[in-house]
């Protein structure tokens, strides 16, 4: 997963040229349709931004995403028939950093209306812990990770943390009010309600892992570096950002170490990879496991059909292994 999978930007901007029309959407196959339905005719990256997208924008959107339920977003291809709708679409949002694919396509769509949620907050630099090597700014080809470069371990996993991720609801709500200013009552409207849900959420996390036995979890896949800070806690991850990584000897030694230090209980997989990594290390090291969802995509297997009751899950989850009193 470290080998970025792009498509050459002579590819990119070929697809746009032709202006193909289709998305692969995991939503209504007419909203990609170019607005013919009266509605801003919205692409979302993958289910974070498409969840901001359809809790804001309402009845007035139609929402496409790039990602498809069940795949895993740091690997996504796009075709050339999804390349080249981008350019029909009213509105994108998107995450840079967290799918090299999509920023490339996206830069060459050339939308108006085109909103980077990164941009919408403030990220900040994780390189420390292992795992976080996503760039966040990454030029010509440049790959994950690339250690000495001052914004490679920018971590783009906001939407973990529920106030971060109210910020950018709130950069959100404003772009799509200039976008729409026929709508914008409503769409801030929209905003207030979610952000007041994100903010029940928050104080949820505060109370719950307030007290607890220990304040470290181990995890496959680093994502949780925001929400770890915010709440007080300690992300250990077993191989990077790869959740399906084989870990080295040497850092299974230090989970080891760790595991043994910090009294922690179990280590978390996600579940939209295999579970293999953390099963056998949680074997090796006598702990249980248990799924802490990243939310970058919801299916079937999924612990809630949709963000907030994922989030609600993952809090259980934590709950459960650090001991919450």
């Amino acid at each position: 997963m470290n080998v970025r999978r792009l498509i050459p930007t002579a590819a990119v901007a070929g697809a746009v040229a032709l202006g193909l029309t289709a998305l692969s959407a995991c939503s209504s196959s007419d909203a990609a349709e170019g607005g013919s339905d009266g509605k801003l005719d919205v692409v979302a990256s993958f289910y974070p931004m498409q969840f901001l997208a359809e809790e804001i924008g309402g009845s007035h959107v139609s929402v496409t995403t790039l990602t498809k339920p069940g795949t895993e977003p740091h690997d996504l291809e796009l075709s050339p028939r999804q390349i080249g709708g981008l350019g029909d679409a009213d509105y994108i949002l998107f995450l840079k950093g967290v799918q090299p694919a999509v920023d490339d396509a996206v830069e060459q769509a050339g939308v108006k209306n085109t909103v980077d949620a990164a941009k919408l907050t403030t990220l900040e630099n994780h390189g420390s812990e292992v795992g976080h090597d996503h760039g966040h700014e990454e030029e010509e080809g440049e790959e994950h990770g690339h250690e000495g470069e001052e914004e490679a371990g920018l971590d783009p996993h906001i939407w973990l943390d529920p106030v971060k991720y109210a910020e950018v609801a709130e950069g959100v709500g404003k772009s799509l009010e200039k976008a729409d200013p026929d709508h914008a009552a409503d769409y801030r409207k929209n905003t207030d309600a979610l952000v007041t849900e994100l903010n029940a959420l928050n104080t949820a996390y505060e109370t719950g892992l307030k007290n607890t036995a220990t304040k470290t979890f181990i995890t496959t896949h680093s994502a949780f570096g925001y929400l770890a800070e915010r709440y007080g806690l300690t992300q250990e991850g077993i191989a990077g950002i790869d959740p399906e990584a084989e870990p080295s000897p040497a850092r299974i030694d230090e989970i080891h170490s760790v595991a043994e230090k910090s009294k922690a209980t179990t280590v978390f997989f996600e579940t939209l990879a295999s579970d293999k990594t953390a099963k056998t290390l949680a074997k090796d090291l006598g702990l249980k496991t248990g799924v802490l969802d990243p939310l970058e995509g919801i299916t079937d297997k999924s612990a809630g059909a949709d963000y907030t009751e994922v989030m609600e899950s993952n809090l259980a989850a934590l709950q459960k292994a650090l001991g919450a009193k």
